[in-house]
């Protein structure tokens, strides 16, 4: 599997998933790191230790792969820096997420980063903030949005982040989920021993991950 030189996680970047798990709004935008090891493809099976990871949950995202270095572009010319576009499910132990000051942790487990497994070119989508999102979870309809809905556009998260620092190629940004997260349903839906979950994105394809504990 390709390693990208960085895996950057924007947060709150939909209105319906700040609300609802009651994420205050912030100046700039929230982001985190992936670490590497969260890495993982299409019909992979992760795993987790049910003790540590009590409320696992997931959360359908666009992720962007940068094609060449970006560092201090326009929004106007953002997107000529992109490569092409992807899945990604951005699995999260929400009972560590609402423990600790950083997100880091909560989403970086082995495997809790499944993408794939196509990348489709940036010519083949002309306008990234129109592409529906869905989560099912064993069958069930979860999430289902619009890349319109986002706080941030792609062009603007691919400027703000080229403002401080100089985006590698192959670089990763996943951009954000939009509401209907597991945590915040009454009662809430987690994901726990035998669960499958897939995640499609309009004109790019479907991510299926499979769920294990330990």
């Amino acid at each position: 599997m390709l390693r990208p030189p960085q895996i950057i996680a924007i947060g709150a970047n939909y209105a319906a998933h700040s609300d609802e798990l009651k994420l205050r709004t912030e100046a700039g935008a929230i982001l985190f790191s992936l670490w590497p090891n969260s890495l993982t493809g299409h019909g992979s099976t992760v795993t987790w230790a049910s003790d540590i990871a009590t409320q696992v949950d997931y959360e359908a995202e666009l992720g962007v792969i940068i094609g060449r270095p970006a560092r201090n572009v326009s929004v106007r010319d953002a997107l000529d820096y992109v490569f092409g576009y992807t899945v990604v499910n951005d699995i999260t132990a929400r009972n560590l997420q609402f423990s600790e000051a950083q997100w880091s942790r909560c989403k970086s487990f082995d495997g809790f980063t499944p993408t794939g497994p196509v990348v489709v070119t940036r010519d083949e989508i002309a306008d990234p903030q129109d592409l529906g999102l869905t989560t099912h979870v064993d069958g069930r309809i979860m999430q289902d949005a619009s890349t319109g809905d986002m706080v941030r556009t792609v062009a603007e998260l691919v400027s703000y982040l080229s403002q401080t620092s100089t985006l590698l190629p192959g670089t990763l940004i996943s951009t954000g989920s939009p509401g209907g997260a597991g945590y915040s349903r009454t009662p809430p839906v987690f994901l726990h021993d035998g669960s499958t979950v897939t995640i499609t994105v309009d004109k790019i394809g479907f991510l299926t991950t499979h769920c294990r504990t330990l």
